[in-house]
């Protein structure tokens, strides 16, 4: 058909009533006409023109036009849509590299096929419209809950309308024993929306612990407000949960708060997941205190924290041991999510074992390595010694406080302490030396000969290959894997290397041997040093 001007005026009624019905800016489906116009129009003028359409928007008048660019004369590619400044002489006075030519050609008869392509390039302008509108909507409402309703499950997920479209609970995300059929309401946390190339997916979620977290937001003015912080949540979806608050006012208490009156804000939660058992917990900055709280109900003897490898050791007596490790170890496994910890769980009985197996073999370090009989051995573990170091290097005031040890016995002790490890480290450097160590390695300082060994053993034979080590390769570490926290064994952590310590020894090597410039380090600690005060 052609553009008439009895059905101009419809052009723009047209686009009103589909931009109002998928509520979408009503520019964008005239620019979808315009397209799918100059689209048609190319098939019947041909496709090397350049042929652009304007529909004004007031009258509706659709204007064709055929545009030509002029281009220096050895750069003309398409004649029909390019031409040299010669040729543009004849219709443009003084015309110039990159100027283009415009004239209106006659509108074009649509036929069953062109007004078909139209029609299709209009409806995906339309679709890529609404998807760019549902995206900007709900990209900022990630991490929110919304309201929906279930349309249909599919494959086990649950497509739920979200108003402005369809968004997807997957069945990883749904509590265990939910069912849903079309037309129920559902109260579902956003978790994410992305841009994918059959346009912006929404994906919800009934079991991520933000969503319990929002739901005790709506639910306590206090958290809305900001007086009361969670600042831990850890779930077993549909079974158990346990929260972690801290109050800002001295005033309230978090606990109380959440629980509300006879109960009132916490059943609210509950029953919004399925019954699911909640443990609200007073957070506090002390790890040991906190873990104690976390495995309520149970009662905690003894915490005994390793910082550094993000575990913690819980000693609990026998009779308390099933009720901290919880169900299927649901208890304990909270715990640690809440805290990020790893733990271990031992009875009283278990420890003394473990602590009596530690007390003997230090006991049989001293009697082999200073040659003392089993009693004065016994004593040195009871004042706390653990190594030969401690003997060796001490203060002799310490080894006197020991019943029975005068300065005699203290001197000759820490004397065959040193003679002891003075021969240990000679043949740690005869080894490391037959290994093919350098002497810039075995002069670094910081390094025993000991560690040198255990470096030459894995092929760490040069200062140089010490400065390619990472901090983690020579003090160990903890990654996580599947959702599991898996050691990562360290060249020198036997030696109680801690990250710190390999992080400088590894910095210091590189300075010596000119990669790093000391001076650009001092800077850049500086500048982190400004950012955490500006902070």
């Amino acid at each position: 058909m052609a553009i008439t001007s009895a059905n101009q005026l419809e052009l723009l009624q047209t686009a009103e009533a589909v931009a109002r019905e998928k509520m979408i800016d009503p520019a964008l489906v005239i620019e979808a006409m315009e397209e799918s116009l100059a689209r048609a129009a190319k098939s019947r003028y041909g496709s090397e023109m350049d042929i652009r359409v304007k529909i004004d928007r007031k009258t509706g008048r659709a204007i064709f036009t055929r545009v030509r660019t002029v281009v220096e004369d050895d750069a003309v590619e398409n004649y029909q849509a390019e031409m040299t400044v010669a040729q543009a002489g004849q219709y443009m006075e003084d015309p110039k590299i990159g100027d283009t030519f415009v004239e209106e050609v006659p509108p074009v008869d649509m036929g069953r096929i062109a007004a078909q392509s139209a029609k299709q390039v209009i409806l995906q302008k339309v679709r890529e419209a609404e998807r760019e509108r549902q995206y900007e909507e709900f990209k900022d409402r990630a991490g929110t809950i919304i309201n929906g309703v279930v349309k249909r499950e599919e494959y086990g997920n649950i497509i739920v309308d979200v108003g402005a479209g369809e968004a997807v609970l997957r069945r990883n995300e749904k509590i265990g024993r939910e069912s849903y059929r079309p037309g129920d309401r559902i109260r579902v946390f956003i978790k994410d929306v992305r841009r994918e190339p059959r346009g912006p997916q929404i994906f919800l979620s009934r079991t991520a612990p933000e969503f319990m977290a929002a739901l005790f937001k709506m639910e306590v003015p206090e958290i809305y407000d900001g007086i009361i912080e969670i600042k831990a949540v850890a779930r077993d979806p549909g079974s158990r949960a346990k929260i972690a608050v801290i109050s800002y006012d001295n005033s309230i208490d978090p606990v109380g708060a959440c629980v509300g009156m006879r109960g009132s804000r916490v059943q609210a939660v509950v029953n919004e997941l399925q019954g699911e058992k909640i443990d609200i917990i007073p957070w506090n900055e002390d790890q040991p205190t906190f873990l104690v709280n976390a495995l309520q109900p149970a009662e905690v003897t003894k915490v005994v924290l390793d910082e550094e490898a993000g575990k913690i050791e819980v000693v609990v007596p026998e009779e308390q041991l099933s009720l901290a490790i919880g169900r299927r170890g649901q208890n304990v496994r909270l715990a640690s999510q809440l805290t990020g910890l790893d733990i271990d769980i031992m009875t009283e009985e278990e420890e003394s074992k473990r602590r009596q197996a530690e007390f003997e073999e230090r006991t049989k370090l001293f009697m082999d390595t200073l040659d003392l009989d089993e009693f004065f051995a016994q004593l040195l573990v009871s004042e706390g010694f653990t190594n030969l170091e401690e003997v060796a290097y001490v203060d002799l005031d310490e080894l006197l406080v020991i019943d029975g040890v005068d300065d005699g016995t203290a001197e000759e002790l820490q004397a065959r302490a040193r003679d002891y490890i003075e021969e240990q480290n000679r043949k740690a450097l005869e080894n490391a030396r037959a290994l093919g160590v350098e002497d810039s390695l075995i002069e670094f300082d910081g390094l025993t000969p000991q560690m040198v060994e255990a470096l030459a053993k894995d092929g760490v034979k040069t200062l140089e290959d010490f400065a390619t080590c990472a901090d983690w390769e020579l003090a160990g570490g903890w990654t996580t894997v599947d959702g599991e926290r898996v050691k990562d064994d360290g060249l020198l952590e036997p030696f109680d290397v801690s990250l710190e310590e390999a992080q400088h020894l590894v910095m210091t090597a590189r300075i010596l041997l000119g990669w790093v410039d000391p001076t650009e380090l001092e800077a850049g600690e500086d500048t982190d040093e400004e950012e955490e005060a500006g902070a």
